[in-house]
């Protein structure tokens, strides 16, 4: 069986990632240009579910089964914490 190997570009690579059970939060740092085409950096959250299929192989989704709504909230939260503490840790700000 051949393996397939992902090759990314250093920026296209997580900051981090929440896991509780089969839910992940990933959070991504971006970049782009404002207005004024300064490069700006912001970070967006994905959300997947791990699973096994019916021939017992790993896949993964974004949709979400009513009992996997308690661990989304615990991967959020730690993904909103994360990003605020970064934050304040520019602003030199103490938590």
């Amino acid at each position: 069986m051949a393996t397939q190997t992902k090759t990314y570009e250093a920026k296209n690579l997580p900051e981090t990632k929440f896991r509780a059970g089969a839910i992940a939060a990933t959070v991504w740092k971006n970049t782009a240009n404002n207005k004024e085409g300064k490069e700006v950096e912001y970070r967006t959250i994905s959300i997947e579910r791990n699973y096994k299929d019916k021939n017992n192989e790993w896949k993964t989704t974004t949709s979400m089964r009513v009992n996997d709504l308690p661990r989304v909230i615990v991967v959020m939260q730690k993904a909103y914490e994360h990003l605020v503490l970064k934050d304040q840790g520019k602003e030199g700000e103490i938590a």
